[in-house]
């Protein structure tokens, strides 16, 4: 096993019986991860939590975000039930304050059930709340020293502010305080295209607001190009001002709210708003912990360096989560945080593994990918086929009138494995796992075109995208025989 680490922190500290075999910095979903990880495995743990217990995903952003989603689509729903014959329906919003109370209550109640309470089912977990630096032996907290040969960090992320003149002079909306706004502004200015500009935009168009949303290059520049433009079509056909390919030049206080300037073809133009909404990404919550004397490497784009084990390049001091600045999503904050206890407790014996990690932006259309882009299969030396199918294609599709979207298939063509896929379609979320399984599995295109799907469902598009590598699907019956 790794040496303890030897660090120091400035002022006195208070020693006394506070030995545990791990510390854990963070109460978030890392955190908690790692700490029951390490209580099941009978050590002795600190959970040191610093503001609102639970973190990032339950308090602002997962669950407040996707139960607002989930709120509009019933106002959206009826605005387009006039596609099936002889269907009208009226939906309207009454009380924006009393949505936004029934998405504090769910907040409130899960941060209960899946935080609070947990501290008292595990005894062996002593939680400590204040702002923790690393120190010889373990870590300060407000004057005391807790002990431990190992510690994992995992202090999670905050939205990140973009470099725009006049940025800091201007009262600013973030995707954690967008969600707790109790009226809704005439008008929003979105800056950014990423899945959370993309969320947060869509989402208040639907309330009634008329929203813009800038981007300096396309929506979701990570996606598969046609998923990015097919998408950008479909936010705007929906009302939303989608501007994309920009520069910002700077942003003002206006008597009604926010002046950007921006610049597109050597062009200036000004977009004004009542509130802006920056969504231009996350940075890594890395201030005051200590990391530089403690020999903590940082990334680039300012999260801890880890190894593949989880392992910082301190001996003895683990990171895992958004900290990390490498693949922030709560389910891989949780996976990493079981690594990084399960080596630092056991020796070092588990990878991290993020080859089959599916992601999911909740627009409707739902952007779901897992696996390899076909940029990146290419980047990695594969010789690559793709199959791009319309969801005009996909019996269930046909069946709702609702055939927005697209899958695309991505494999090596010399082995014909399954690299990745991307699912462009209103139910794509709930179809992803099955090619993240196919992908983790190593089957070939072949093979899942060969499995049986039930028909009249949006995952049996996964079996139609792979036959239309080397079939044309319109001349299948139905059931993609």
């Amino acid at each position: 096993m790794n040496e303890a680490p030897h660090v120091c922190c400035s002022g006195t500290v208070e020693t006394g019986n506070d030995s545990y075999d791990l510390i854990v910095v963070g109460a978030g979903s890392a955190g908690f991860s790692a700490a029951i990880t390490a209580a099941e495995h009978g050590a002795r743990v600190a959970l040191i939590g610093h503001g609102t217990i639970g973190g990032t995903c339950v308090n602002f952003g997962c669950v407040p975000s996707k139960t607002l989603i989930r709120a509009v689509e019933a106002l959206h729903q009826p605005r387009v039930a006039s596609r099936f014959a002889g269907i009208e329906a009226h939906s309207r919003l009454v009380d924006w304050r009393a949505v936004i109370a029934q998405k504090n209550d769910l907040v409130a109640h899960l941060r209960q059930a899946k935080y609070v309470d947990l501290l008292r089912i595990y005894d062996t977990i002593a939680y400590h709340e204040g702002r923790a630096r690393l120190c010889d032996g373990g870590v300060a907290l407000d004057g005391r020293l807790l002990r431990a040969p190992r510690i994992v960090l995992a202090t999670g992320s905050a939205p990140a502010v973009p470099a725009i003149d006049g940025i800091d002079e201007i009262p600013y909306l973030t995707s954690q305080s967008a969600f707790e706004l109790e009226k809704l502004p005439a008008s929003l200015l979105v800056i950014g295209g990423g899945y959370i500009g993309c969320e947060a935009a869509q989402m208040f168009a639907r309330a009634g607001v008329r929203v813009t949303l800038v981007t300096r290059r396309r929506l979701l520049p990570a996606a598969e190009p046609e998923i990015s433009a097919a998408l950008t079509g479909y936010l705007c056909e929906e009302g939303l001002n989608v501007r994309c390919g920009l520069s910002y030049r700077t942003i003002r206080p206006t008597e009604g709210g926010v002046a950007l300037t921006i610049e597109v073809g050597g062009q200036e133009e000004t977009i004004t708003a009542e509130k802006v909404l920056l969504a231009t990404g996350r940075r890594p919550n890395t201030q005051g912990l200590g990391l530089e004397e403690a020999g903590v490497a940082l990334r680039p784009d300012g999260g801890i360096r880890v190894d593949a084990r989880m392992r910082t390049s301190r001996p003895g001091i683990y990171a895992a989560g958004d900290v990390t600045g490498r693949d922030m999503f709560v389910y891989m904050a949780a996976y990493g945080a079981r690594i990084a206890v399960e080596n630092a407790l056991n020796g070092d014996g588990r990878r991290y593994d993020a080859r089959a990690m599916p992601a999911v932006v909740f627009t409707d259309p739902q952007v779901a990918s897992v696996g390899l882009s076909e940029a990146a299969a290419r980047d990695q030396g594969h010789t690559v086929r793709t199959s791009v199918l319309p969801l005009e294609a996909v019996p269930r599709a046909l069946a709702a009138r609702d055939t927005r979207g697209l899958i695309k298939l991505v494999a090596d063509a010399a082995t014909d494995r399954l690299l990745g896929a991307h699912i462009l379609a209103p139910e794509g979320a709930d179809s992803i796992q099955t090619a993240a399984l196919a992908i983790r599995q190593g089957l070939r295109v072949q093979e899942l075109g060969d499995m049986i799907f039930p028909y009249l469902t949006t995952v049996e598009g996964l079996k139609l995208a792979a036959q239309a590598f080397d079939k044309d699907v319109a001349k299948l019956s139905c059931c993609a025989g």
